[in-house]
C-alpha cells in the first residue's frame, strides 16, 4: 500500500510570505531543467560543429525541450503544483520524458540520453505523491525496455544483456523514487511541525506579553549582565520612571540597587529569592517593595541546548499589600461591630425609655441637663449602631433589587425638594438640570440615599454662600448621564483622600465612616460608579475650588417601574 501526501499537507506560498522549502524545491527543478536544456543545446552544436555531421532533427528537439522548460520557468506559480497525478504534470514531467526519448531515437551517434530520465523521476518523488513517482518511474523504465527493443531489432548484439542493463537501471530508478520520496514526506511533516510550532510559540508570546502588560504586579525579565530585558508599566512605575524603555541595565540609577543586588544573588545561588527591599529617591517617599525572583530552567536539567538564563522578578508594592490587608481587617471589624451592634439595641432603647421617665420627674435645670446629655448620646448611639446595620442591609437588598430605568433630572429634582424640606433655612444651593431626557438604570430610593448622603456630607463643610453647594447633572457627548455634588470646603489631605471609600474610616470625630462606602456600594450595584476630585465651579465670587463627588451612570434603554426594597432608610 503506497504512502501518500494529500494536496493540503503541501506548504502553498502567501502573499508577502517568506519561500517555504518545497517551494524553492520547486523553483530550483525548474531552473534545474533550463541549465539541463541549455547543456544540451551547447553540446549539440559543438559536436555538429566539429564533426560536420548535421543533425537537424537533434537540434531542434533540443530548442524545443529548451523553449518549453523556460516557458515553464518564467510562468511558474512560486507554489508547486498539486502532487497529485494528472495533466498539469505535462508541462514538466511529461515533456523531460518526451525530450530524452526523442533524442535517444534521433541521435545517430554513440551518445546516450537515458541517464537525463533521472531527472523528472527526482523532480515526480520529490514533490509529487508516492504514486506519481512510481508511475514516472515505471515510464522511464517502459522507454529503457522500448530502447533495449528497438537496439536489439536494428543493431544487433547482445540483446539478454540490454535486457539485463534496462531492467537493473529501472530497478535502481524504482529504489531511488521510493526512498526520495520518504525523505520529501519527512520534510514535509517537519516542516508542518516547524509552522505549528512558531505558531504556537508566536501566540504564547503574545498572550505572555498581554498577561504581563496588564498584571497589576511589575514584572522584570533580567539577564545575567543585569539588563532588563522586559519590564511591564507596573514594573516601569514601581521603579520611578515609567517613560524607560527596555532594555537598560539595573546598574543604570543607585535607586535599583537592591533590585541589582537581589539579581546577582539569584543568578550566583542558582535559587529563588525573596525579599523586601526599600528603594530610596532623593526627594521623595521611600517605596517599600515585596520582591521574588524566579530562573529559567537550571543548566543541569537543560543541557548545552539550552538558551540564555534569565531571571525573572516579581514587584509586590508593599502600600497595597498593607492596604489590601487593611480592607480585610476592616471588613472582620465591620461583621464583629455588627453582631454588637445588635446586642446594643436592646439595652440602649431600656436606657432611652428610663431616662424619659426620669426626665419627667426632674424640675432641677442642672438635672435637665443631665438628662438631656444622656438623650443626645443615647441617640448618637442608636444612630451609629443603627448605620452598621444598615450595612448589612444594603448587602442583602443590593442582591436581591431588580434593576429599574428612572428620568435623572425629575428624580434628582425630587430628591433635592425632599432633602431641603427637613431644614429650609440652613440647606441651600443652586441646582443645574442638564440631563433632559436621560435615563439611567438605578434604584429611586438607592438612589435617594445616595445623594442625601453626599448631600449631607457637602452641607456639612461648606461655607454660608447661597451657591456655596451646588447640584449638577450633565450628558457628556458620548451619552453618559452623571449627577453631581459641589461644595466650597476646604481641600481633603491626601491620607483622607485615599481612604474616603472605605468603611468605618471619616475624618470627623462624630461619623461612623459608613455613608460613602454605603454609596459605593449601592453604586456598584447598578453598574455605576462614584468618584471624588478637587475642581473649581463658577459662583458670585468668581471660580471658586471646591469638593465634588461624582456619580456616573451606564447608558439605559427604556424606562421601567423603579422598585426599592429598603425596609429602613437612615440618613
Amino acid at each position: 500500500m503506497g504512502i501518500s501526501i494529500p494536496p493540503l499537507a503541501w506548504p502553498r506560498a502567501t502573499a508577502g510570505a517568506p519561500e517555504t522549502a518545497f517551494q524553492r524545491l520547486w523553483l530550483g527543478f525548474l531552473t534545474g531543467r533550463v541549465m539541463v536544456a541549455l547543456a544540451l543545446l551547447l553540446l549539440q552544436a559543438l559536436g555538429q560543429t566539429f564533426n560536420q555531421a548535421a543533425e537537424p532533427l537533434v537540434l531542434a528537439v533540443c530548442l524545443a525541450y529548451l523553449s518549453a522548460t523556460l516557458a515553464v520557468r518564467l510562468l511558474a506559480h512560486h507554489a508547486p503544483p498539486s502532487p497529485q497525478a494528472g495533466a498539469h504534470w505535462l508541462s514538466s514531467i511529461g515533456v523531460d520524458l518526451a525530450a530524452v526519448c526523442a533524442l535517444q531515437l534521433l541521435h545517430t551517434g554513440g551518445m546516450n540520453y537515458t541517464p537525463l530520465l533521472g531527472l523528472p523521476i527526482l523532480m515526480a518523488a520529490v514533490l509529487g505523491t508516492l504514486t506519481l513517482a512510481l508511475g514516472t518511474t515505471a515510464a522511464a523504465t517502459l522507454l529503457l525496455l522500448a530502447w533495449a527493443w528497438w537496439l536489439g531489432d536494428h543493431g544487433g548484439g547482445d540483446a539478454a544483456q540490454r535486457y539485463l542493463q534496462a531492467a537493473l537501471t529501472g530497478t535502481g530508478y524504482f529504489i531511488v523514487a521510493f526512498l526520495v520520496h520518504q525523505l520529501s514526506v519527512r520534510l514535509v511533516r517537519a516542516q508542518q511541525a516547524a509552522q505549528h510550532s512558531q505558531l504556537a510559540a508566536r501566540v504564547q508570546s503574545q498572550v505572555s506579553a498581554l498577561v504581563i502588560q496588564h498584571l497589576a504586579d511589575g514584572v522584570l525579565v533580567v539577564d545575567a549582565e543585569h539588563t532588563v530585558r522586559i519590564a511591564n508599566p507596573a514594573g516601569l512605575h514601581l521603579l520611578g520612571d515609567p517613560a524607560a524603555v527596555a532594555p537598560f541595565t539595573l546598574a543604570r540609577d543607585a535607586l535599583w540597587r537592591p533590585l541589582l543586588e537581589l539579581a546577582r544573588r539569584s543568578f550566583l545561588q542558582e535559587a529563588p529569592q525573596v525579599a523586601d527591599v526599600t528603594l530610596l529617591a532623593p526627594g521623595q517617599s521611600p517605596i517599600g517593595l515585596h520582591v521574588r525572583t524566579w530562573l529559567t530552567a537550571p543548566r543541569e536539567a537543560a543541557g548545552e541546548a539550552a538558551g540564555e538564563r534569565l531571571c525573572v522578578m516579581f514587584l509586590h508594592d508593599l502600600r497595597e499589600l498593607e492596604a489590601r490587608l487593611r480592607t480585610e481587617k476592616l471588613a472582620a471589624m465591620g461583621r464583629m461591630s455588627a453582631a454588637v451592634a445588635h446586642e446594643i439595641r436592646n439595652p440602649l432603647a431600656a436606657i432611652v425609655q428610663a431616662n424619659a421617665l426620669l426626665d419627667e420627674d426632674l424640675h432641677d435645670p442642672a438635672h435637665k441637663r443631665l438628662a438631656n446629655m444622656v438623650q443626645q448620646n443615647a441617640d448618637r448611639l442608636a444612630r451609629i449602631a443603627e448605620e452598621i446595620l444598615d450595612i448589612a442591609r444594603v448587602q442583602h437588598q443590593i442582591g436581591h433589587s431588580p434593576p429599574s430605568v428612572l428620568a435623572l433630572d425629575a428624580v434628582v429634582a425630587g430628591i433635592w425638594r425632599e432633602w431641603r424640606e427637613h431644614e429650609p433655612v440652613r440647606r441651600h444651593g443652586s441646582v443645574t438640570l442638564g440631563a433632559d431626557q436621560a435615563h439611567v438604570e438605578f434604584d429611586a430610593e438607592h438612589l435617594r440615599r445616595v445623594l442625601f448622603n453626599l448631600l449631607d456630607n457637602a452641607l456639612r463643610f461648606m461655607g454660608h454662600e447661597a451657591d456655596s453647594l451646588q447640584l449638577h447633572t450633565l450628558v457628556s457627548p458620548l451619552g453618559h448621564a452623571s449627577v453631581q455634588v459641589w461644595s466650597d470646603g476646604e481641600p481633603m489631605d491626601r491620607s483622607v483622600e485615599r481612604h474616603l471609600f472605605e468603611p468605618f474610616f471619616s475624618s470627623a470625630s462624630r461619623s461612623s465612616g459608613l455613608g460613602l462606602y454605603i454609596c459605593r456600594e449601592l453604586c456598584e450595584r447598578h453598574g455605576a460608579s462614584i468618584g471624588y476630585q478637587r475642581l473649581a465651579r463658577h459662583t458670585q465670587r468668581g471660580d471658586v475650588g471646591g469638593n465634588a463627588f461624582t456619580v456616573h451612570f451606564r447608558k439605559a434603554g427604556r424606562l421601567q417601574k423603579a422598585t426599592s426594597l429598603f425596609d429602613t432608610i437612615v440618613v
